[in-house]
């Protein structure tokens, strides 16, 4: 086990990001982290329920001695010995983000020596996270593109602020990953729009679609529409925009909320693709920060074209490069970047190899 690392949470954006990026590299490169200023700048600062979900399923995965897991919390120390692929059920116990706890499982899960099957529980489509849409059909596309093998199931719809939504994330770990070439996204192939809703009046999404086809078909622009009925014990809405291109992909939500129109729910959704759609971005700004983290490990040279360079991103930089020799070239004019992979590789006892 290598050195201990100590991580100041609230560098960069300061928010849940720093604690998640630096728990992943943690346990898959086996080394002892302590982390404090947990999310010192937030209203609410220290752990939530949902960054201790996190730390918790990474210390049941690794098993890891766990110290300072308590809400409120703004230290954590972290020791993991060794990654245990298998089958896991982890609950948030509120309406925490599936995607963001997933986010932290892959890195270390996609390099244990056996598969791994996970059931998450709580929101699903959700504030301040990606929806469960934008992981499936977004995100790990890319990662598969990279040779990480994981599929995702939506088992049940979680909204704010009940939860209780659940999905299975089937895990195939790789020996390695290939480094990521989207410099460029190519010509627009097609446009697919999903509606979710739940304990609400169908007319929603009627008014939605229209609109949005409105909206779209005077920029001459067409999409398929697709309606999910969404068993929940809540209510919700959203909207998820696919864009499929030539050499890449890009996802776009908004989720309907009590007092505001589904018109300004479609708008917004508009608001968002056009602005990609006009702009020079390889890929969205969410995939761009998400990516950065398989792109440091690939082996290899990778690049992409960010919409737009986020707190996030720019933060995910900073954490990666305390843990691994990664080379990062970021073009803040063109929004270009470029990352040197350590080539990380997975071995049989659970220790993965550089």
């Amino acid at each position: 086990m290598g050195n201990r690392i100590v991580i100041d949470g609230n560098i960069g954006e300061g928010g849940g990001q720093v604690l998640r990026t630096s728990l992943s590299l943690a346990a898959l490169l086996q080394r002892p982290l302590e982390i404090h200023n947990i999310r010192q700048s937030r209203s609410r600062p220290g752990l939530r329920p949902q960054h201790l979900a996190a730390a918790r399923a990474l210390a049941t995965v690794t098993g890891a001695e766990l110290t300072g897991d308590r809400e409120n919390s703004s230290s954590l120390s972290f020791a993991p010995r060794g990654i245990t692929g298998g089958n896991y059920r982890f609950r948030i116990g509120t309406a925490g983000s599936v995607t963001l706890l997933a986010a932290a499982l892959l890195p270390p899960l996609l390099f244990a020596p056996r598969p791994s099957t996970l059931v998450l529980e709580g929101g699903t489509h959700v504030p301040f996270s990606p929806v469960f849409h934008y992981l499936r059909d977004v995100f790990l596309p890319f990662l598969r593109r990279m040779g990480g093998k994981v599929e995702a199931v939506l088992d049940r719809w979680g909204w704010y602020p009940r939860g209780g939504g659940a999905c299975t994330i089937r895990i195939t770990p790789c020996r390695s990953l290939r480094a990521l070439q989207v410099p460029r996204r190519g010509r627009l192939h097609g446009l697919t729009l999903t509606m979710g809703l739940a304990g609400l009046p169908l007319h929603i999404v009627d008014r939605e679609e229209m609109r949005v086809r409105t909206c779209l078909g005077e920029k001459g622009y067409a999409f398929a529409g697709r309606f999910e009925a969404a068993p929940s014990p809540g209510q919700g809405n959203v909207l998820f925009l696919r864009a499929e291109y030539e050499e890449s992909l890009a996802g776009f939500s908004v989720l309907g909320k009590r007092g505001r129109p589904a018109e300004q729910v479609a708008d917004e959704l508009c608001r968002q693709w056009l602005s990609f759609e006009e702009g020079p971005g390889s890929v969205d700004r969410h995939l761009a920060d998400q990516i950065l983290l398989y792109m440091a490990l690939a082996r290899g040279d990778s690049q992409l074209t960010a919409e737009e360079l986020t707190s996030h991103l720019t933060t995910n930089v900073q954490v990666i490069r305390q843990f691994l020799p990664v080379r990062f070239s970021v073009d803040h004019e063109t929004r270009f970047v470029a990352v040197s992979g350590v080539g990380q590789h997975s071995c049989e006892n659970g220790v993965p190899q550089a």
